[in-house]
């Protein structure tokens, strides 16, 4: 009666059970980092694109969790991907989180409502789309042609640095031969469609 064992009978195994779920939260945390942190190098390596963005979205949860949901929409047999794993962990990462401080804007703005991040993979036969979609602020149609020149950016002073775009062309453009294409409605939201090529380009350049 002192203990209260009737009490301690039920709240010990709920309690056992979610410190074991926060252990297995941070073991995945801790792997995806190692993964996601891949040092950069110019050798082009073949990809899980999916387990690749599975990281990301590990990684990057804290930016998210409270804002928004994510969905990923997979092909599950999605061809392994040529491309320089530390410096397009990288553009994953910077795509997912500017998606977040979008939808953070949004909400700044006056939106109530919680936000969806997206991400969908494809095969085009010769290459792999790879889309990601917020449901944030939008860009103005006026900038949309600027958002890869080194220093542009549309978030507030002290938020970005104009970087993270700029060196994502690089990457998905100069040095892997791909494109990537934006649609944008402001108030709406946006998404970057990058296409990935399955062979080669043999471009070179500096990672992230």
């Amino acid at each position: 009666q002192e203990i209260d064992w009737d009490f301690l009978q039920e709240e010990v195994p709920a309690a056992i059970a979610q410190a074991l779920e926060g252990r297995n939260r941070v073991a995945e945390i801790v792997r995806a980092m190692k993964e996601v942190a891949h040092p950069g190098d110019e050798t082009l390596t073949p990809i899980d694109l999916n387990h690749a963005i599975e990281n990301t979205l590990a990684v990057s949860r804290s930016e998210w969790k409270l804002i928004a949901t994510v969905e990923t929409q997979f092909q599950p047999d999605l061809p392994a991907v040529p491309c320089y794993p530390g410096s397009f962990n990288q553009v994953l990462l910077n795509l997912v989180v500017n998606a977040a401080h979008a939808i953070g804007a949004r909400q700044t703005a006056g939106s109530q409502e919680k936000g969806c991040i997206t991400l969908s993979t494809k095969s085009l036969g010769d290459a792999v789309e790879l889309r990601i979609q917020d449901t944030g602020c939008g860009i103005p149609e006026a900038q949309i042609s600027r958002i890869f020149e080194p220093f542009f950016t549309t978030k507030d002073i002290g938020k970005g640095t104009g970087q993270g775009l700029a060196l994502t062309h690089s990457v998905i453009v100069e040095r892997m031969g791909g494109s990537i294409d934006v649609e944008s409605t402001v108030g709406k939201g946006t998404a970057f469609l990058l296409r990935l090529p399955l062979r080669s380009s043999n471009k070179k350049g500096t990672g992230l």
